[in-house]
């Protein structure tokens, strides 16, 4: 079964995304994601030229292999295009996979581990009465987990905090808006946020917030401290991870649980971090670190040292990767949460899928395969538009971590 065509679709039904077709000589097709949030050309053209050539005349059932030609056959190894190539790859094999097999993806992974996969999704909103609203809205949805985020006053904009409370999507100019961020304002704010959360909801509903990598280790210790009466079940991406011994510090201040991890490309950038036992959840994602293979192995790593999983699932990972994640999810020992942003109709009609939502958790579907495609018909009616995430700077003007 060799590998006779390898496409690449980027299309924009609200947002941009690069979805890799790999078709057989048997006639089964797979597909893959490779969006890459504001640089989706740049893993296009990395596919298109450098990796596609490549594939053709290869044998499309030999996954692992591949995935060392790739990896280990660059010079230039790692990084989020690279990956994020490999990972479209790998994807759609195991998609072809599953389908010359006649099983979904998570039998061949290992079958369940459990009956569904627990999401979370985003309350966002100006107002702290607002968020009590909008964390009113996913419970009624049937969530068992919810993100919070709030505007901080004071401040233009807010990460997290979008126009469209369900499609939120920071990706929002051709040439980068700049944000304004004061962490003295937020570390004030945070705390008052989430005491009235948990005034209203009570000590069971999941609660977690993302950081955004946007403070120092002493910062997110004294921050995780002031949240310890209100249980979060995570702390996300509080400092950025490039200084790893720096969450040795957040650890000896504080017990909020810490996740980070969506912008790993490979095992080595949090080996220390789950070794170490530094973080709680790993939150690496298919399309981030290399495709269903390599994220196998970050989080069997992570098994062995008490660290769960929490991946990425924003809207910018379609849901071919939604759908392979959830493959995942579903047959690993260590899961622990899932994301999820949910997709406009626009994205759902270009890429028709089988997973599903009911009372909190998503359910990959029974289809061979990842039970996922795109519709190229579809696609074409969306052409590319440039996009790309902000930037971030100090009331003073410095450059800021966006």
């Amino acid at each position: 079964m060799r590998i006779v065509d390898a496409r690449v679709i980027v299309t924009c039904p609200g947002r941009n995304f690069v979805t890799l077709k790999i078709v057989t000589s048997d006639g089964v097709t797979g597909v893959g994601d490779a969006t890459l949030n504001g640089r989706e050309l740049a893993v296009a053209s990395y596919l298109n030229d450098h990796v596609v050539p490549t594939l053709i005349g290869r044998d499309a059932s030999r996954i692992e292999d591949t995935w060392q030609y790739l990896y280990r056959g660059a010079y230039w190894r790692r990084g989020p295009v690279t990956m994020s190539a490999i990972a479209a790859v790998d994807t759609a094999l195991w998609d072809i996979k599953g389908k010359v097999a006649g099983l979904p993806v998570y039998q061949l992974l290992g079958g369940r581990c459990r009956d569904g996969v627990t999401v979370y999704g985003h309350a966002n909103a100006e107002t702290v009465p607002e968020v009590l609203a909008e964390v009113a809205r996913y419970v009624d949805l049937g969530y068992r987990a919810v993100r919070v985020q709030t505007a901080v006053p004071g401040l233009p904009a807010t990460y997290g905090v979008g126009k469209d409370r369900m499609f939120y999507e920071p990706a929002d100019a051709a040439i980068p808006t700049e944000a304004t961020w004061s962490t003295e304002r937020y570390l004030v704010h945070t705390p008052q946020v989430f005491a009235a959360v948990r005034d209203e909801f009570g000590p069971h509903l999941k609660l977690l917030h993302d950081a955004h990598h946007r403070l120092t280790p002493i910062e997110a210790a004294r921050l995780g401290k002031d949240l310890e009466p209100y249980r979060l079940t995570w702390l996300e991406d509080p400092v950025p991870a490039e200084l790893q011994e720096g969450f040795r510090l957040i650890r000896r201040h504080t017990t909020t649980p810490i996740a980070v991890g969506e912008v790993f490309n490979t095992i080595f950038d949090c080996q220390q971090l789950i070794t170490e036992q530094l973080i709680d959840y790993v939150r690496t994602t298919v399309v981030r670190a290399g495709g269903i293979s390599h994220l196998r192995r970050i989080f069997d790593l992570a098994a062995l040292h008490h660290v769960r999983s929490g991946s990425h699932g924003a809207t910018d990972l379609s849901p071919v990767c939604m759908a392979a994640a959830l493959h995942v999810d579903l047959s690993i020992p260590n899961f622990g949460l899932q994301e999820y942003m949910r997709h406009t109709e626009a994205t759902d009609a270009v890429f028709p899928h089988s997973y599903h939502f009911a009372d909190g958790y998503l359910h990959p579907g029974e289809e061979p395969g990842l039970g996922v495609d795109i519709d190229e018909s579809a696609a074409a009616r969306y052409p590319y538009q440039p996009a790309s995430l902000p930037v971030n700077r100090l009331t003073d003007g410095s450059m800021h971590n966006w």
